[in-house]
């Protein structure tokens, strides 16, 4: 660690995020944390007192950037305090802790506390950084992080759980997450209802593994599964839309798929993990579907939605994946016809099994592999895109921008779409029908007000 004093700092704090939509809503929780406490918020490009960089660990590019961004958020200020936060930490605390560039590390459910831990770090002969690091697998409590406001103007993400209990062979995030832990019912339908109040139209449920929130909490709790939060939420006036984050595809039974359906405020956008589409690569990911129950899941959802935006992930590369298993990947890809794939070449972890596997796969075959679905998914998002051709939709404008000296209002549909408007009208926040008159440089939509 940096050592550097400490006591004479300032009390300007910039934040860095890496990583998933959890990460960004811990630092926006903990931005509001600094903030009630006397911390003045500035961009992380500028001079600050005390960095907070939220790192991640899912892959080993993700290492990469979080080391880059603290060594970064040093060099901007030699006399700053340089806080460490998250997966990264968690993972390998002794690492963190011998980094020169770093000062305190932080790890998962302690960032309730970050305000503590450097109030207590900058107070003279004091060291607080021993104490930001837990024991994630004797953690079973639901870290108390809660926002009036999000990042973003429109749309607010709301952290329903943390922790994983299904150890994928190739994934570190039980480790540094810990296990399954479900916020309590009351305390998110209080934080929708005060986004809501505050402004925000659509939120987004978000957490490590959204699927299987509920699982741990007593019978006495009055939304007991996803489902059952999902019909609370939906009663929430003023409230739009309701999107759901990453899901497995054995939640989406008969029952979830119908019922979801009757309720108009949730967005027909899914994104299902798939990572393969092979059942052999699915057994040694331990993955706990196979290919054709994947496939049901998506024909369910098509049965009671009208044209379901549905979005994957895919690993290519897995240690043992044969040309013939990578053919079957692809061509399932291809026969379930996502809005949107992606796709991430095979990453090796330490400490998980899949990084002790036989026949781990050559660089180039991964890169080889990962643009033919690259390929494969350009087309299939130009198809789904191509179907809303004038069609009329519901947008909610979000902001302004300008391209090739053209201004345009820019939202999403509740397909997640994206859609430009040429106008000089300010839209943002507002939702307005939009007739869909072409698609926009093969990525969104372009269209017309209605009215």
């Amino acid at each position: 660690m940096n050592g550097n004093q400490t006591d004479t700092l300032g009390r300007r704090v910039a934040f860095h995020t890496l990583g998933c939509k959890v990460n960004s809503y811990e630092t926006e929780a903990m931005s509001e944390l600094f903030e009630k406490n006397g911390y003045e918020v500035v961009p992380f490009s500028d001079l600050a007192d005390v960095y907070v960089i939220n790192t991640c660990t899912v892959t080993n590019i993700a290492d990469r950037k979080s080391r880059q961004m603290l060594h970064r958020a040093r060099r901007q200020n030699q006399n700053a305090l340089v806080v460490a936060v998250g997966c990264y930490v968690q993972a390998d605390r002794s690492k963190a802790e011998s980094d020169p560039a770093i000062d305190i590390v932080v790890g998962n459910n302690q960032k309730m506390h970050i305000v503590d831990i450097v109030e207590q770090y900058r107070a003279p002969h004091e060291n607080a950084a021993e104490d930001g690091v837990a024991d994630i697998d004797r953690v079973s409590e639901y870290e108390d992080l809660s926002i009036e406001r999000a990042l973003e103007h429109t749309r607010a993400y709301i952290k329903i759980q943390d922790g994983c209990n299904q150890f994928c062979s190739y994934c570190l995030i039980p480790y540094v997450r810990g296990r399954v832990r479900s916020r309590a019912a009351g305390d998110i339908l209080a934080e929708a209802g005060r986004l809501v109040n505050n402004g925000y139209q659509e939120i987004v449920l978000t957490g490590i593994h959204v699927s299987s929130y509920g699982t741990d909490l007593s019978s006495e709790e009055p939304a007991r599964d996803l489902l059952g939060l999902i019909q609370r939420l939906h009663d929430i006036e003023g409230l739009q839309r309701i999107r759901l984050g990453s899901l497995e595809p054995q939640v989406v039974t008969e029952t979830f798929a119908k019922t979801l359906a009757s309720l108009h405020k949730v967005c027909p956008h899914f994104h299902l993990s798939l990572q393969s589409g092979c059942d052999a690569t699915l057994r040694r990911m331990n993955r706990r579907y196979t290919a054709e129950q994947y496939a049901r899941a998506c024909e369910m959802l098509r049965t009671y939605f009208y044209h379901p935006a549905i979005t994957t992930d895919v690993i290519v590369g897995f240690p043992g994946e044969s040309e013939e298993e990578f053919a079957q990947t692809y061509a399932f890809v291809e026969s379930v016809h996502f809005f949107e794939t992606h796709i991430f070449k095979y990453s090796k972890r330490e400490r998980t099994l899949a990084a002790r596997m036989p026949d781990q796969i050559a660089e180039p075959v991964k890169t080889k592999r990962s643009g033919q679905l690259i390929r494969l998914n350009e087309r299939q998002r130009l198809r789904y895109l191509s179907q809303w051709l004038n069609k009329e939709v519901s947008v909610l404008f979000e902001e302004t921008v300008t391209e090739d000296g053209i201004s345009y209002a820019v939202g999403h549909i509740p397909e997640y779409c994206k859609v430009y408007v040429c106008t000089d009208e300010p839209l943002a926040n507002q939702l307005r029908t939009v007739t869909v008159r072409q698609v926009f440089q093969e990525r969104a939509l372009l269209g017309t007000l209605i009215g």
